[in-house]
């Protein structure tokens, strides 16, 4: 299926690993010129592998998505080298690397540096990439979530609540963009092996009594049995590929909706 990206510029906020570099790599594959913004100091190696993989162009901006700034001087840096951005794809985000259940394990200041980097980093993101998007009359952004912002998981009480905040700002995008032809629309991923979800493992592991322990693979198996009707993990590849449909036109009628690639996680009815 022709997803009609080729000769196009995407932006990747998060691009340098995990499911921001897998969706990179899938927007690559379809001919999308690609600009990886993150703030690892591999960001610009990633995108010259990139161009040299896939034949594209590429641009790799060094970005902290908490310094406005920052964002707001990667835009015309993107521009200049690869033209409008026509696709926009937030994935940057952290969790408090400690285990939640129950939040008093939590303190109040383990929760500012969360929101910060998961919800005004998103704000920052959102204000920066949509005036060009309006001026342009058209344009889609695509914003990774996570289950954990719909069911309230326990885990990691900050993180659940950042990605909930990350749906609702996402639908008021929705709703605010699309008099101007530009789509909006959120990716809950599920269960996927990503340096995120070892370290909620090892938080836990590092509370739990040393006969209760389990190994990351028997404690992520157990979890993925009990709450995944399809029983298996999702790649960051799974998250990837509908990323990038919802980007395209394919999917031209798709705006303020949230998809969960969660193999049966999370169920509304």
């Amino acid at each position: 299926m022709d997803l009609y990206l080729r000769d196009r510029t995407a932006v990747v906020v998060g691009g340098a690993s995990g499911i921001g570099l897998a969706t990179a790599e899938c927007f690559a594959s379809e001919g999308t010129n690609v600009a990886i913004w993150d703030i690892a100091d591999s960001t610009q190696q990633v995108a010259a592998e990139l161009a040299a993989r896939f034949q594209i162009r590429t641009i790799g901006v060094s970005v902290d998505v908490t310094n406005e700034p920052s964002v707001c001087d990667a835009v015309p840096k993107t521009i200049q080298s690869l033209g409008p951005i026509d696709h926009l794809v937030h994935g940057a985000a952290i969790g408090s690397g400690k285990f939640g259940f129950p939040f008093t394990n939590l303190k109040p200041v383990d929760w500012p540096r969360i929101l910060e980097v998961n919800i005004m980093g998103m704000v920052n993101v959102a204000h920066a990439i949509a005036p060009s998007m309006i001026e342009n009359k058209k344009g889609t952004l695509v914003f990774l979530a996570s289950v954990a912002g719909q069911i309230g998981s326990q885990t990691d009480p900050p993180y659940s609540a950042s990605k909930a905040a990350n749906i609702n700002f996402s639908q008021c995008l929705a709703k605010d963009l699309a008099p101007h032809g530009v789509r909006v629309n959120t990716i809950c991923p599920g269960m996927v092996q990503t340096p995120l979800n070892r370290s909620v493992w090892q938080a836990w592991y590092n509370q739990t009594v040393q006969s209760d322990r389990l190994s990351y693979e028997d404690w992520t198996d157990m979890k993925i049995k009990a709450v995944v009707p399809l029983g298996k993990w999702q790649s960051p590849a799974d998250i990837a590929n509908m990323i990038v449909f919802l980007s395209s036109d394919r999917a031209a009628h798709v705006t303020g909706q949230t998809i969960n690639v969660d193999g049966g996680f999370v169920m509304h009815w």
